[in-house]
């Protein structure tokens, strides 16, 4: 599996590629910016994309999604129960001062809870709580997880946002992020990556029982 994370847009998330390179396949999980450089790291790594899809639908994790559509003709996926955030986008820019040039285009296709991706035998784990659509992708031939903002090394994704809620986001950790194999490695949102046994033993916002 080909594998590369870097950040992004204004608020420096962290945007992957995840290719076969058997098939010449790729996903790209998301892209809050930056759709140039974006396109050509697919262009130098010789990729297809087959889909964009997405964590959740905070602004600084889908603002390049039209551009990279546009050329690429890969279709967008977000949950469905994060479409409310993504009619606000313009709302969101403007609370956080990010200039938004480009309208997103709707969501082609809704993401559901255990849905194969696809591509290199991933699969979406539905992990409501930092919104009600956040999603988080799981890669167990190579154990890695991509959390978005959910799972943070050291903390976890704030829930006083639009649809936030500590419960959940606590269940969907211990019941749904905690039971994967310890060794498995965690992408986040922003910053360092993790692993799933250094969060359950020093997280410091929840640690497993």
């Amino acid at each position: 599996m080909i594998l590369e994370t870097f950040p992004v847009g204004p608020l420096q998330c962290n945007c992957s590629i995840i290719g076969d390179p058997v098939t010449g396949k790729a996903l790209l999980v998301d892209p809050g910016g930056d759709a140039d450089k974006i396109l050509a790291r697919l262009n130098e790594l010789n990729l297809q994309l087959v889909a964009i899809i997405h964590t959740h639908a905070h602004l600084d994790h889908v603002l390049a999604a039209g551009k990279i559509k546009t050329a690429t003709g890969a279709p967008i996926y977000l949950h469905r129960d994060d479409q409310f955030l993504w009619d606000i986008v313009d709302q969101q820019c403007a609370m956080f001062g990010v200039p938004y040039e480009d309208k997103l285009p709707a969501p082609d296709r809704y993401i559901e809870d255990d849905q194969d991706l696809g591509c290199c035998s991933g699969v979406a784990i539905h992990t409501p709580g930092h919104t009600p659509g956040s999603v988080s992708f799981w890669f167990e031939d190579h154990k890695t997880l991509i959390a978005g903002d959910t799972l943070f090394r050291g903390s976890i994704g704030r829930t006083d946002l639009w649809g936030g809620d500590f419960s959940q986001i606590e269940k969907s950790i211990r019941e749904r992020l905690y039971s994967l194999d310890d060794d498995a490695t965690v992408i986040t949102g922003h910053g360092p990556s993790t692993t799933i046994a250094d969060e359950k033993q020093h997280n410091a916002i929840i640690r497993a029982c």
